[in-house]
C-alpha cells in the first residue's frame, strides 16, 4: 500500500497523469486494471474511474511494490575511501528533493551504502556526471566550506548551437529564480533579486557542419539551472535542453534530455582541510566521445594524481593517470 497527497501542480489534473509521472515504471494497463479493481482510494473513497484531483487530495493505492518501481539502479561508484564516496549520476534522477515523488539518488545512496551519507552539491534532473558524497559530518562540513569558499572547481562538459568568435571567455550576468515556474531569467545588468553570476566557457571542438561546439564549463557561481540559462541567453542553447534550448533543434538532433554533463572535479584547497588534506591539489574527470555518441554507459573516468590512483582498484576502463590541467 502506498498514500500519496496531491501536490498544487496536478490541481485539477487527471488522476493517470499523477500516477504515472510519480511510478514512472508502473505501466497504463496496470493502473487500468487497478481501477476496474478499485484498488486505488481517493480520501478514503475506493474509484474506479480516472477522476479529476485536487490540491490536497489523499490517494491510497493497493499496488505491489514490484510493479510501482523498477529494479534497483546499480550505483555506478567512480571512487570511495572512509571520508568521501564519488558516484556518476545517471539523467533521470534526482539528487535529493523532486516533485514527483520518486526515488533519488541520494535514497539509493543512503539505502546501499549508508544512512549517514550526504551530498555536498546538487546536479539537474537530467544533468549526468560526477556526485560527491560525504560519509560522515566532518567530511560533510569540511566539503560544504571548501564549495563555499570556490576551493572546489567544478567542470562541465556540454554541446550546444552555434559556433564561438571568442575561444574561452568570463561571462558575468544577473540571475532571477521563479521557483514556482521552476525557471530562471537572465540580465545582463543588476536588478532587484538578481543573482550575480559567472560562467566561464572554453570551446574544445567544433563542428561547422552541423553548427555546433562543445565546450568545457567551469562555473564559479552556482546557481540554479545557471550554465543552462546563461549559453541559452547568449544565444548557444544546449542540444537537448528542454526549458532553455529549441525544440526545432533538438528534434533534428535527436536530444529529449540536455546534453550537459558534470565532467571533472578538481581540490584547489587553499584553507584547513582536517581529514581530508589528501585530497588536495587532486581531482576526477570524465572523458566523453563526441556528441552523437555521449552516453552514461560511454565514459572513461581517469583519476589525477598517483596518490588517489594507488588506492583504486581495477575496473575495466577506469585509467589512473597523472594531472593534466
Amino acid at each position: 500500500m502506498k498514500e500519496l497527497i496531491v501536490n498544487p501542480k496536478y490541481h485539477h489534473k487527471k488522476l493517470n497523469i499523477f500516477i504515472l509521472n510519480t511510478f514512472p515504471a508502473l505501466s497504463p494497463n496496470t493502473l487500468y486494471k487497478a481501477l476496474r479493481k478499485k484498488d486505488i482510494r481517493i480520501n478514503d473513497k475506493r474509484i474506479h474511474e480516472n477522476v479529476t484531483l485536487h490540491t490536497g487530495d489523499k490517494i491510497t493505492l493497493f499496488i505491489a511494490d514490484d510493479l510501482l518501481f523498477p529494479p534497483p539502479l546499480h550505483l555506478p561508484i567512480i571512487y570511495e575511501d572512509e571520508q568521501i564516496l564519488i558516484i556518476n549520476k545517471p539523467t533521470g534522477i534526482s539528487v535529493t528533493e523532486n516533485v514527483h515523488s520518486e526515488i533519488t539518488l541520494t535514497d539509493l545512496v543512503k539505502k546501499q551504502l549508508g544512512k549517514n551519507i550526504e551530498p555536498c552539491h546538487r546536479l539537474d534532473y537530467h544533468t549526468t556526471g560526477l556526485i560527491l558524497y560525504a560519509k560522515n559530518k566532518t567530511s560533510l562540513a569540511i566539503l560544504q566550506q571548501k564549495f563555499k569558499n570556490r576551493e572546489i572547481e567544478k567542470h562541465y562538459k556540454t554541446t550546444v548551437l552555434g559556433t564561438f568568435s571568442k575561444k574561452h571567455a568570463i561571462l558575468t550576468a544577473y540571475l532571477f529564480k521563479d521557483s514556482k515556474k521552476s525557471l530562471v531569467y537572465i540580465s545582463d545588468s543588476p536588478q532587484k533579486n538578481y543573482a550575480k553570476i559567472i560562467t566561464e566557457y572554453t570551446v574544445i571542438y567544433e563542428n561547422q557542419k552541423n553548427n555546433t561546439s562543445e565546450l568545457d564549463v567551469i562555473l564559479h557561481t552556482g546557481k540554479t539551472h545557471q550554465i543552462r540559462a546563461h549559453l541559452s541567453f547568449i544565444g548557444h542553447p544546449i542540444i537537448g535542453d528542454g526549458k532553455y534550448g529549441n525544440y526545432e533543434i533538438n528534434k533534428q538532433f535527436g536530444q529529449s534530455t540536455q546534453m550537459l554533463c558534470s565532467c571533472k572535479l578538481k581540490f584547489n584547497f587553499t584553507t584547513e582541510s582536517g581529514i581530508l588534506s589528501y585530497l588536495n591539489r587532486s581531482g576526477i574527470f570524465a572523458f566523453f566521445q563526441r556528441m552523437h555518441t555521449w552516453s552514461f554507459n560511454q565514459m572513461t573516468i581517469s583519476f589525477i594524481t598517483t596518490a588517489m590512483a594507488r588506492t583504486i582498484p581495477s575496473f575495466g576502463n577506469f585509467i589512473p593517470s597523472q594531472f593534466t590541467s
